[in-house]
């Protein structure tokens, strides 16, 4: 009997080469920038912490009774509901999901949402930073995040666009807190009042002191 002629379709090139597509679309795919979840969290970060204090001006007394919970309590209730939530679906942890946000794929690009939300998200998360309380902890996050960088280069991996996403956060946000500090750097009153080693004044500070008065 005849043999009959292998087809094309089953050389080991072809099985080859479509095993590496394969495995490309899945990490693509895996790697999706999750516009969703960042724009969430920009949003509820915006009106719900930043937004606090100006709804406790804006809103009038009377419709908050002393013996009741304030404006303020409200917006921080409604934070604490909705960001537990948020955190299930991968930012539990913020630098172990860094860590898993790399790829092999090269030419993988953050997409145009993600630079959308890149400004307001680095302003935000300026404003946590300037709770000097916790400016340590994002340096040292930060210092890790570059040490992991580097590390998963020399292995051959690089950030996907969440990855992307972060740690262009935390570049901005660097860059926007050394800012702020440095215009503030001769401020005598607020010297006086921040008189510790690490110099991080806070926004609302400068506004009652400088301001609010004027």
């Amino acid at each position: 009997m005849r043999r009959r002629p292998q087809s094309a379709a089953l050389t080991p090139a072809f099985l080859s080469r479509a095993g590496s597509e394969k495995t490309v679309s899945t990490a693509a795919a895996q790697s999706q920038f999750h516009t969703d979840l960042w724009l969430c969290f920009t949003v509820q970060n915006w009106i719900l912490d930043f937004g606090r204090p100006i709804a406790m001006i804006i809103m009038p007394l009377e419709w908050f009774p002393l013996n009741k919970p304030s404006v303020g309590d409200y917006f921080h209730m409604t934070y604490n509901v909705i960001t537990p939530f948020l955190l299930l679906k991968f930012f539990l942890i913020l630098f172990l999901y860094f860590t898993g946000c790399f790829t092999q794929v090269k030419d993988e690009k953050m997409p145009y949402s993600g630079w959308l939300l890149l400004g307001p998200s680095a302003v935000y998360y300026w404003y946590l930073i300037t709770e000097g309380q916790i400016f340590v902890l994002y340096v040292f996050t930060f210092f890790a995040m570059v040490a992991t960088v580097m590390r998963q280069r020399r292995m051959g991996f690089v950030l996907d666009s969440n990855g992307r996403f972060l740690f262009y956060n935390f570049i901005i946000t660097l860059g926007l807190v050394l800012v702020w500090v440095a215009y503030l750097w001769n401020d005598k009153v607020l010297r006086k009042k921040y008189p510790g080693i690490i110099y991080v004044p806070e926004p609302w500070s400068f506004y009652t002191l400088h301001i609010k008065g004027s």
